[in-house]
């Protein structure tokens, strides 16, 4: 399994447009520097009153298929 990890700072001013379905992938760039495409979904267990904030960690099978999402911080 591969992991990349990354920061994101949504408010939740702009989560709103992936929760209402105006959006539906949020894209970030890793630490290493490369840029990922995720869908939005996956974020939704960790919205919070102020939006989305920390570090967090991607992983994905030999595919390239989602397999977890963790906050790191």
């Amino acid at each position: 399994m591969n992991c990349v990890q990354f920061r994101l700072q949504i408010s939740a001013e702009d989560y709103l447009q992936y929760y209402s379905g105006q959006a539906t992938s949020v894209s970030a760039v890793c630490i290493d520097g490369q840029r990922i495409e995720f869908p939005a979904e996956h974020l939704r267990q960790f919205v919070v009153a102020d939006g989305i904030s920390g570090y967090f960690e991607l992983c994905f099978d030999e595919n390239h298929r989602f397999k977890q999402l963790k906050k790191l911080k």
